[in-house]
């Protein structure tokens, strides 16, 4: 399962720019990654490791601004076509992680 972390933060007071920085540096902290600004996703083995952190990200929410937490299968996050500049960017899809 991915879980993407969409957000929209208000930035024109200092404290508000500071409370949206501390938001992406704890989503990057916890293995976010960003993929826009406002986008950050994390990979997980399933529903249930995903609880832990809904958990998580409710604690550290933002005291203003809009949060939203959705989560997809790989399956539908590797049909994602990107763009940048106008030109098709190959998704590297994520090693499967093999235990013996």
């Amino acid at each position: 399962m991915w879980m993407l972390v969409l957000f929209d933060l208000p930035v024109v007071e200092k404290k508000d720019r500071k409370a949206a920085t501390d938001f992406r540096n704890f989503l990057l902290d916890n293995g976010f990654s960003m993929v826009q600004f406002s986008i950050y996703t994390k990979l997980f083995s399933g529903k249930d490791a995903c609880e832990k952190y809904y958990r998580l990200i409710t604690k550290n929410l933002p005291s203003e601004g809009k949060v939203d937490i959705l989560t997809i299968t790989d399956r539908q996050y590797g049909n994602i076509i990107s763009y940048d500049a106008g030109t098709k960017i190959q998704k590297k899809q994520p090693e499967q992680l093999l235990l013996f």
